[in-house]
């Protein structure tokens, strides 16, 4: 654990924050901190950044309500940046972005897989679930209700054992149609993806456990 005086401030005695969102990874903003804006953010667990244009502290959200609250904090090896994962209470930007960085000054040339995440289609279903769209399948099983989501899932599991016994490429097909099901099973009972990791992590911390009490005995 590192402490306050371990991090190394520039010569303005201030140091750079790059504000990462916590569940996604996207990188929302950066900003500049200083030993008193950090202390009241580790105090409140709310971003608190020193404002160089208006030299005066700058707790965020404090006049939008788009607070941003903190996870985590960690030094890069030189201690002079801070990375700072956050869960956000609205967009990071003051134009109403999620994020500050969305120019392009290079495109990246990428696969389209690369831009997929599963946050990003549990919010599409949460979406065809609030504001159904005529012809959406996704729709069309938030219409029929819980059992017809669970008989989807109940196929999708044989089609995904019956792939599995056979080919590669067909099984990544059925364990993709298996997911989706599962998602929107997780949105009909209000179930987020972070609960799942929570409760993931909790075994492992538990299994991480019971090692170490197996090497010590």
């Amino acid at each position: 654990m590192l402490d306050i005086n371990d991090l190394k401030f520039d010569s303005r005695g201030l140091i750079p924050a790059i504000v990462i969102n916590d569940d996604s990874g996207e990188v929302l903003m950066l900003a500049y901190m200083n030993r008193e804006s950090l202390k009241i953010s580790l105090e409140k667990k709310l971003t608190c950044f020193w404002s160089r244009s208006r030299q005066e502290l700058w707790l965020k959200g404090e006049t939008s309500g788009n607070y941003q609250h903190i996870k985590q904090i960690k030094a890069d090896c030189d201690r002079d940046t801070l990375l700072i994962y956050v869960k956000p209470d609205g967009p990071a930007c003051h134009l109403g972005n999620d994020s500050c960085f969305v120019d392009d000054l290079m495109p990246r040339e990428s696969e389209s897989h690369e831009k997929f995440t599963l946050c990003g289609l549990m919010d599409l279903i949460k979406g065809r679930k609030s504001e159904p769209v005529e012809g959406s399948y996704t729709s069309y099983l938030f219409a029929k209700g819980l059992d017809k989501i669970l008989k989807k899932i109940g196929e999708e599991s044989s089609e995904v054992i019956i792939a599995a016994k056979n080919d590669k490429k067909e099984a990544i097909y059925e364990i993709s149609d298996l997911v989706y099901h599962m998602l929107v099973l997780m949105a009909e009972m209000n179930i987020d993806i972070k609960d799942i990791l929570k409760e993931l992590a909790s075994r492992h911390v538990i299994d991480k456990k019971v090692k170490q009490e197996k090497m010590t005995s």
